[in-house]
C-alpha cells in the first residue's frame, strides 16, 4: 500500500482548506484532476476520506486519523528534500522560449546560491516549436513556459498570471483607445507563433474567444525582435502578457489591455516523473519570489 508523496500533498491541501476548488488553487492543478486523484488514494486505502455534498466538504473520521500523521510525513520529507538539495554539487538546466523577466531569476539565483552552494543553473533557450520548453524529450530539467501544457505528464508552479494586451502600431486607428475587447480585433491581420507551437499558438491568437471567427494570419514570428519590428511596420498586431510589456517599449508601439480575454499564466513546469531534490528547492523558490513580487495576482 504505497503512498505517492503527491497524494498526501493532496490531502493535506483538501483536508486544510475544507473546499476543493481553494485547495486545487493552492496546488496549481485542476479541481477535477484533484478530485480524480483524491477518489483513488481513497480507493487505494480503502476508507473515506471525506464526507462531500454540494454544500461542504467534511473530514471523515478516517480522514481526522490520517491528518496529523500525513502532515508529519510530508514534513519529514520537506526536510530531507532540502537537506539533500544543499549536498547536490549537480547541475539543473532550465529551458525557456524567452526570458521570464519580472526579476525572477537574479533573486531566485542569490536563494539558490545560499541555500545550495555547490548547485549550478544552465538557462538554455528553446524554440517556440518545442511546446514543452525541452521537457519532451529530457534536454532540460524544468522549463518556464506559458500554459496551456499537457497535464499529466507535467506538473507547475505559477510564475505569474497577467491580462493578455495586444500590441498595436502608434498609428492604428485602436491606439488611442484605453483598452479594447476582442471583437474590435477579429479582422486585424495577426503575428502568430509557427504552427508546431500548437496549442500555444493558439492561445496567443486567442482562438477560444473567437467563436469560430477565422484568424487573418499576417506573418509568423519566432523572437521578441521580429515581433516588435513586425507590429512596428504595420505588418499585424500581436497578444502579449503584461509582464512583457516593457520587452516592447521601444517606441513606435502602443499596448492595450483586452477587456474580454483570460489572462496568461507564466508556470515553471516539470515532467512528475523526473523532479530531484535540487529541482523541488528550485521550485519552491521561484514560486517564493513570485508570491512575494504579487506577480501572481489574478486567478484564472
Amino acid at each position: 500500500m504505497d503512498v505517492h508523496v503527491r497524494d498526501l500533498r493532496y490531502f493535506v491541501a483538501v483536508a486544510r482548506e475544507l473546499h476543493f476548488t481553494r485547495a486545487a488553487e493552492i496546488l496549481y492543478v485542476s479541481q477535477p484532476a484533484l478530485s480524480k486523484q483524491i477518489r483513488a488514494l481513497e480507493r487505494q486505502l480503502r476508507v473515506t476520506l471525506f464526507d462531500r455534498d454540494h454544500a461542504s466538504v467534511r473530514l471523515t473520521r478516517a480522514g481526522n486519523a490520517l491528518l496529523p500523521h500525513a502532515e508529519r510525513i510530508l514534513a519529514s520529507w520537506d526536510a530531507a528534500t532540502e537537506s539533500l538539495a544543499k549536498a547536490s554539487d549537480c547541475t539543473l538546466v532550465i529551458g525557456m522560449h524567452t526570458s521570464p523577466g519580472r526579476g525572477l531569476l537574479p533573486r531566485v539565483r542569490a536563494l539558490m546560491v545560499a541555500s545550495c552552494p555547490d548547485a549550478e543553473l544552465e538557462l538554455r533557450h528553446v524554440p517556440w516549436s518545442d511546446q514543452s520548453g525541452g521537457l519532451a524529450d529530457g534536454a532540460t530539467d524544468a522549463a518556464f513556459v506559458w500554459l496551456p501544457v499537457e497535464q499529466p505528464p507535467y506538473r507547475w508552479v505559477t510564475i505569474a498570471r497577467e491580462p493578455r494586451l495586444v500590441a498595436l502600431p502608434n498609428d492604428h486607428p485602436l491606439a488611442t483607445r484605453e483598452h479594447v475587447s476582442i471583437g474590435e480585433l477579429l479582422d486585424e491581420p495577426f503575428l502568430a507563433l509557427p504552427a508546431s507551437a500548437g496549442a500555444m499558438r493558439d492561445f496567443w491568437l486567442a482562438a477560444d474567444e473567437r467563436d469560430g471567427h477565422p484568424t487573418r494570419i499576417a506573418a509568423e514570428i519566432t523572437n521578441t525582435d521580429e515581433t516588435y519590428e513586425a507590429v512596428a511596420s504595420g505588418i499585424g498586431i500581436c497578444l502579449l502578457a503584461a509582464g512583457n510589456a516593457p520587452i516592447f517599449a521601444r517606441g513606435g508601439l502602443t499596448m492595450l489591455p483586452v477587456s474580454d480575454l483570460s489572462p496568461a499564466e507564466l508556470v515553471l513546469a516539470w515532467h512528475e516523473r523526473r523532479c530531484p531534490p535540487l529541482l523541488e528547492t528550485f521550485a519552491r523558490f521561484c514560486e517564493q519570489v513570485a508570491r512575494d513580487q504579487g506577480s501572481v495576482y489574478a486567478r484564472a
